[in-house]
């Protein structure tokens, strides 16, 4: 909760904190609107008060976020994506989501490290349906070149690294396959079992190529996966088993996965988050792809 709290008066200011203040109440109000009872926060909680609970017998969720728009574009993104795999959106107001919950609930950041292969082939199962999704003809969601013109800003990474990740996205674009809907974010604790299923969360809702999907994945959990003394193999068997699962090419895979890490690093810089990750992910796919070529 104090990580919450922190990140909330860190990027909103005196509006965060009011916003927390007014919490409860705004907790107690959803409950009496919404007849919802057992509300519990969720544990890790980052820039989203979620709380566990139900409706009736009905297992819910309920998210709360001071930023509408992203609820809005959660929102629209889990709406587009019905019926491919994702929970389901129950209601919906300013500020607010109440959304099934997935039952157990327990995520595929449970398999790592032991059970990488299977995770892997989770993911997979989940993005093949999630791209079955139509793309919307209006202009709900953004495309990938929209999220990636911000490497062609000046940031405070090495020259090198940044001029790397510019070449690779224009030559990914330039060559890149059919577009499809993305989940945008598609990792461990994005994905959710439910029954003898799995159900993902959270999509952001971004249009591109497939193969952009798995590098969200190769580089989580974090900060976990860094710390491991066989992080190189781990990232090193990511790439080839999502390549021969999807028939892309490994080295594609590994070029969308320096992109991603280093357009990580902007993000974090420009919120005024830890960069430590990303850089150092940065640093060891650099490392992974002097080997590889």
């Amino acid at each position: 909760m104090q990580s919450f709290e922190k990140n909330i008066n860190r990027l909103q200011g005196e509006k965060g904190k009011q916003w927390l203040a007014d919490l409860p109440r705004l907790i107690a109000q959803m409950g009496k609107i919404y007849d919802l009872s057992g509300l519990k926060p969720v544990e890790n909680l980052s820039y989203n008060y979620v709380l566990s609970g139900f409706q009736g017998e009905q297992p819910i969720v309920l998210k709360l976020e001071i930023d509408n728009d992203a609820l809005k574009r959660e929102s629209a993104a889990l709406k587009a994506f019905t019926r491919f795999g994702v929970v389901t959106v129950l209601a919906e107001s300013d500020g607010m989501l109440l959304l099934q919950r997935a039952v157990s609930g327990g995520s595929l950041k449970s398999y790592f490290p032991k059970k990488d292969t299977e995770a892997i082939s989770i993911t997979c199962q989940c993005l093949k349906q999630l791209h079955q999704a139509p793309i919307l003809k209006s202009k709900a969601f953004p495309h990938i070149q929209d999220w990636l013109m911000i490497l062609n800003q000046d940031w405070p990474i090495p020259k090198s690294y940044l001029q790397k990740a510019r070449a690779l996205r224009d030559q990914l674009l330039q060559t890149s396959t059919k577009d499809v809907l993305l989940h945008g974010d598609l990792h461990h604790d994005n994905i959710l079992q439910s029954g003898d299923d799995w159900l993902v969360i959270d999509p952001k809702g971004v249009i591109g190529e497939a193969a952009y999907e798995v590098a969200a994945f190769i580089r989580n959990p974090m900060p976990e996966l860094l710390t491991m003394d066989t992080a190189e193999n781990i990232i090193h068997h990511r790439i080839d088993l999502f390549a021969t699962i999807l028939d892309v090419a490994q080295q594609r895979i590994l070029d969308w996965c320096f992109v991603q890490a280093v357009l990580s690093w902007c993000w974090a810089i420009e919120d005024g988050l830890d960069t430590s990750y990303f850089e150092n992910m940065t640093i060891k796919l650099e490392a992974i792809s002097c080997i590889h070529k």
